[in-house]
């Protein structure tokens, strides 16, 4: 891959959308833009880029409902670079849960934004198809369907939902309030929803004899073991 990077940035502020332009120019890199969530989504559907920088806060559609749908309908794995003025935590919780792969709260330095987005570009997603593959582990974004090496997994829906999640996150720990909020963005279960799907997706994943690809990070969350 070339070293110039094409970027979408979708951002509402002027003044900011310029001093990018600026910014990635100098850079070597291409940047387009829009000014609201739903004009972004659109040109990302129709023009994959190599990374997407999302503001939080749009008009019309707001950068979450822009992440979640883009997840839903492209079909490949476009890098999604959250930038907001919002640092609490559970601010960052519900981006990585819509699908963000990274958070940068302003102000930022320019020259961390663009060593971010270039990170993102490299990583072993980017720019894939619908097949995401991760060492043995194959799984189909679009219609859920996965494998360990030629074994299908026949995974029921909610289970299918977190392994995809676990694995675009990759090689990074999910919190379980993270994998929650991307499996139920609206109305989360009582109690405790993941434990059941979790104890599926274990016991599809691993027979007898194999290594386990699912591992509890205990007090952070769980992550895929996985080469890729």
């Amino acid at each position: 891959m070339s070293d110039s990077l094409r970027v979408l940035i979708v951002e509402d502020e002027l003044a900011l959308r310029q001093g990018l332009a600026a910014l990635f120019e100098a850079a070597g890199h291409r940047a387009d833009f829009a000014a609201d969530g739903r004009t972004g989504l659109a040109l990302a559907l129709d023009d994959p880029p190599d990374v997407l920088v999302l503001d939080l806060g749009l008009p019309g559609l707001d950068g979450l409902a822009v992440c979640r749908a883009l997840r839903e309908r492209a079909d490949r794995h476009v890098p999604v670079l959250m930038l907001t003025a919002r640092d609490a935590l559970d601010d960052k919780l519900r981006g990585f849960g819509a699908g963000a792969d990274d958070y940068l709260v302003k102000p930022f330095a320019g020259a961390e934004l663009l060593a971010r987005c270039t990170a993102l570009s490299q990583r072993h997603r980017a720019g894939r198809e619908h097949l995401l593959t991760l060492g043995e582990l194959r799984i189909d974004r679009r219609t859920g369907a996965a494998w360990r090496g030629e074994r299908a997994l026949n995974l029921p829906r909610i289970p299918a939902l977190i392994l995809l999640a676990l694995a675009e996150a990759h090689p990074r720990t999910l919190t379980r309030s993270a994998l929650t909020d991307r499996i139920w963005p609206e109305d989360t279960p009582p109690s405790d929803p993941l434990r059941s799907h979790l104890y599926v997706l274990r016991q599809t994943l691993n027979r007898d004899g194999e290594r386990p690809l699912l591992v509890t990070v205990h007090g952070v969350g769980f992550r895929l073991a996985v080469d890729g």
